[in-house]
C-alpha cells in the first residue's frame, strides 16, 4: 500500500506542471501557428498559478470534462470527478501524501498541432517528493499530453505520465530493503545455529 501511495505521489507534480510543455524558452512572433502556441503557454501559466496556490477548482476550470488521467501505477481517472477525488486524496484532507514538492518540466520540442484544434506535447521531467511520511526522494520520469480546442478555449485532454520501471527511487529502496532483509536473516540464523551448537556441545 505504501509503494502505491508513494507512486502515485510521484505522477502528481508530473501531472500538475506538464503544462509547461508547450515552450519553455521565448519563441519569436515568427514562429509557425504562434498564436496558438501563445494560448498553450496560457493554459501553461494558468494552470501553473492554479497549481502553486492548491486550487483544485482552477487545475479543473483548465481540463476537458472528459479528460483522461494514466497514472504511474497504472490508474487511470476518466473526468473530472475522478481527477478532484485523486488530487483530494493527494492534497488535501486528514492525511495528504505529499507534503511539499517541486519540479523541473522540460519539452522535447515544439507542440505537435494535428489542425487548429489539437495539439500533443512530451517530454521529461525532474521531481522532487518530501512525504507526509517523511521520505524525501528525486524521480526523473516521461510525460505526453493533449491538448484540444473547444469554443475558442484550449484544454487540457489527456495526459500519461510513466517512470523507469528498472531505475527509480521506489525500486532502490525496495531493493534496499531486501538486501538488508537478506543480511539480518543472515545474521539470525548464524546466531541461532551458534546458540543451538553450544547447547549440543
Amino acid at each position: 500500500m505504501k509503494k502505491r501511495a508513494l507512486s502515485m505521489a510521484g505522477l502528481l507534480v508530473t501531472f500538475l506542471l506538464l503544462p509547461m510543455a508547450s515552450a519553455t524558452e521565448i519563441i519569436p512572433v515568427t514562429e509557425p501557428n504562434h498564436e496558438i502556441h501563445d494560448a498553450l503557454r496560457a493554459l501553461r501559466d494558468r494552470l501553473l498559478d492554479a497549481t502553486n496556490k492548491k486550487d483544485i477548482d482552477g487545475i479543473l476550470a483548465e481540463m476537458h470534462p472528459n479528460v483522461v488521467v494514466t497514472w504511474q501505477n497504472a490508474e487511470v481517472s476518466h473526468g473530472k470527478q475522478a481527477v478532484r477525488a485523486y488530487l483530494e486524496r493527494m492534497l488535501k484532507g486528514p492525511n495528504p501524501i505529499v507534503k511539499s514538492y517541486g519540479a523541473t518540466v522540460n519539452v522535447d520540442d515544439l507542440t505537435t498541432l494535428y489542425g487548429p484544434n489539437t495539439g500533443v506535447a512530451y517530454g521529461s521531467s525532474v521531481e522532487t517528493f518530501d512525504l507526509a511520511s517523511g521520505q524525501k526522494f528525486t524521480m526523473h520520469g516521461r510525460w505526453s499530453a493533449t491538448m484540444v480546442n473547444e469554443n475558442g478555449r484550449w484544454l487540457l485532454a489527456s495526459v500519461h505520465a510513466s517512470s523507469n520501471l528498472f531505475d527509480n527511487p521506489l525500486l532502490n529502496a525496495a531493493k534496499k530493503s531486501l538486501v538488508i532483509g537478506i543480511v539480518v536473516s543472515a545474521v539470525l540464523a548464524l546466531l541461532i545455529g551458534w546458540f543451538i551448537g553450544r547447547r549440543t556441545a
